[in-house]
């Protein structure tokens, strides 16, 4: 069979442009030379991406679709207590990132500016935010009084900065199978869920020490 005869999917294409950005140390600067390098029809290729910048956005919603679906194959997942649900979406993502770690760091460290590396991060930024929002919908649903519900806006967007956060701390992250990280990510997540249950003080000089740590070892 053909390169040209083989059914281009969003898969293929995802694959063929990490592949290409990794052998080149380069993104392709159009749609016209990715698809003549991996002799594909530019046709195929628009039936999923509009553009370059498209693809890149979609790479990461693809990361995030990866994780839910990862997670949801779980059948206790539905049963954890939303911090549990919050630390298994954590773990499972950098997981994923993990394991197209050469791709994540060379698109993020080439964006050029941080705006630019939230405008590929946008789609994220999104379905991390409905992701929480969810969770403390969820939780809300379960409480009779108003003034016990939590704010599902002000969750997300600490769900938010938390990933991002998180991202920044892994880029760095040296230690074997990224330990660190995953200690990271405990912390962040204890400490966000003891803010909203009123207990913070012991976890966030917890966490501020951690972190101090990791800056200055």
């Amino acid at each position: 069979m053909s390169a040209k005869a083989k059914k281009v999917t969003k898969e293929l294409i995802i694959t063929m442009f990490m592949d290409y950005v990794l052998e080149h140390e380069k993104l392709p600067k159009t749609v016209y030379k990715f698809c003549k390098v991996n002799n594909i029809e530019e046709s195929d290729y628009y039936l999923y991406y509009g553009s370059i910048d498209a693809l890149k956005k979609g790479i990461w919603d693809t990361f995030f679709e990866n994780t839910i679906n990862v997670i949801h194959k779980n059948a206790e997942y539905q049963e954890f207590t939303n911090r549990d649900k919050m630390l298994t979406f954590f773990y499972t993502f950098f997981e994923v990132l993990t394991l197209n770690r050469s791709y994540v760091l060379f698109v993020m460290d080439n964006a050029g500016s941080p705006l630019k590396n939230l405008e590929q991060l946008k789609g994220l930024r999104k379905s991390v935010k409905q992701f929480a929002k969810g969770l403390i919908n969820d939780g809300n649903a379960d409480k009779n009084l108003k003034i016990t519900k939590h704010n599902p806006q002000l969750f997300s967007e600490g769900a938010w900065l938390q990933t991002m956060f998180l991202m920044n701390f892994w880029k760095s992250d040296d230690s074997a199978s990224f330990e660190k990280t995953d200690v990271a990510i405990e912390k962040s997540v204890n400490t966000i869920f003891d803010l909203f249950d009123n207990t913070p003080l012991e976890n966030i000089l917890d966490f501020g020490k951690f972190l101090y740590k990791e800056k200055f070892a």
